[in-house]
């Protein structure tokens, strides 16, 4: 019954939100939505929340469109931003309507997924690899529902897309940067936590790096936390402590902490997912994009246009799927043109970033301390 309240609910909560915001499509960001309340009150608050969270549909649009994001929420300033960004510009673009839900802990995510089953969302995206399991469950059960996951390639069903990225690549152009701009041969890598889809981020900023320069010292740390700023503030001062003079994060939203410890510390930082140096522009001298947003959008427009399929779907620099930021403010000519040419050899395969432990060992030895 709850189930079944809550949904009328989210439903007419909607309708007053289309109707008070008038039918053209939106463009800002909308405020998280709440998530994981047990309680009838919580329920009725959820859903006003998830009212807030819609993006108006431009007129005829005939789809809809919901992210289920991971802990750190839609306003993590990296990875669940990219995505609901991206769903967003889609919204303005093609007419669907579209929605959020933030996941507060992992409990969160089967219960998001089950509220747009049961208000009969067309596509429903997975922000994130620890959404699987969950995601899995419910494409089984609804196989008329078409799912969305990023960042993961283990769900072999009709009814999913996953897509994935060459993130290794970005992260490696992001190493080379930090291995060359270091005066002091010492940086530092924060991880978010460890998985195989996040050492991909490891194996490459280090493999990276040590191409650019050989005598570079790399301290590594996992906060095991997407939504920690603490945390990668913490490790980002023992870092420093230790010599850091350059500090790469894959962590989400604990990212956050490394480049405001950075900034602090008055040493360079190097964000991920999107171009972060808007967060800090005299500290983060590039970041190592994950095109995320892309595809969200992509996956949209399939949607819309009748030819979404299920399978992997793989994003990597050639496509433009994954790159270092456009903003270069900070790096010096020299440097842009390393990583312009280093950029064409791994296009044209000259390089091969490794994508695996047994590949970074071959190739670098055990330098990579995080498995």
């Amino acid at each position: 019954m709850k189930k079944k309240l809550l949904a009328v609910l989210l439903s007419a909560a909607m309708v007053l939100s289309i109707t008070a915001c008038g039918g053209g499509g939106g463009s800002e960001e909308a405020p998280a939505a709440e998530a994981g309340d047990n309680s009838e009150a919580g329920d009725e608050a959820a859903a006003g929340d998830e009212a807030a969270a819609e993006t108006p549909a431009a007129a005829g649009g005939d789809f809809k469109i919901g992210l289920v994001t991971d802990v750190g929420g839609v306003e993590d300033q990296s990875f669940n931003q990219s995505a609901w960004e991206g769903l967003q510009r889609a919204a303005t673009d093609f007419g669907v309507e579209v929605n959020y839900l933030s996941s507060s802990t992992d409990a969160d995510y089967a219960p998001n997924l089950e509220t747009f089953i049961d208000e009969d969302y067309d596509l429903i995206i997975s922000v994130g690899y620890l959404l699987a399991d969950a995601t899995k469950a419910a494409a089984e059960a609804n196989p008329d529902t078409k799912f969305a996951i990023i960042d993961d390639a283990s769900i072999e069903l009709d009814n999913v897309t996953c897509l994935t990225f060459k993130q290794e690549q970005a992260s490696y152009l992001a190493g080379y940067v930090a291995g060359l701009m270091t005066e002091k041969d010492n940086i530092g890598f924060v991880l978010g936590m460890a998985s195989d889809t996040m050492h991909l981020f490891g194996y490459g900023y280090c493999a990276g790096a040590l191409d650019a320069n050989p005598d570079v010292t790399i301290q590594q740390g996992n906060a095991n936390n997407f939504g920690d700023p603490a945390m990668g503030s913490t490790l980002t001062t023992n870092f420093v402590t230790n010599g850091a003079d350059v500090v790469f994060h894959a962590a989400g939203a604990t990212g956050t902490g490394v480049i405001s410890e950075c900034q602090a510390q008055g040493i360079m930082a190097v964000g991920v997912d999107s171009d972060q140096s808007y967060l800090a522009p005299e500290t983060v001298i590039t970041s190592a994009m994950k095109r995320v947003d892309n595809a969200v959008y992509d996956t949209a427009e399939s949607l819309v246009n009748g030819n979404l399929e299920g399978g992997v779907k793989s994003y990597d620099l050639s496509i433009g799927g994954v790159d270092i930021a456009p903003t270069q403010d900070l790096l010096t000519d020299d440097v842009i043109k390393a990583v312009e040419d280093v950029k064409a050899k791994i296009i044209s395969g000259e390089i091969v970033v490794p994508s695996s432990k047994e590949e970074f060992e071959a190739a670098y030895g055990d330098v990579y301390e995080l498995d």
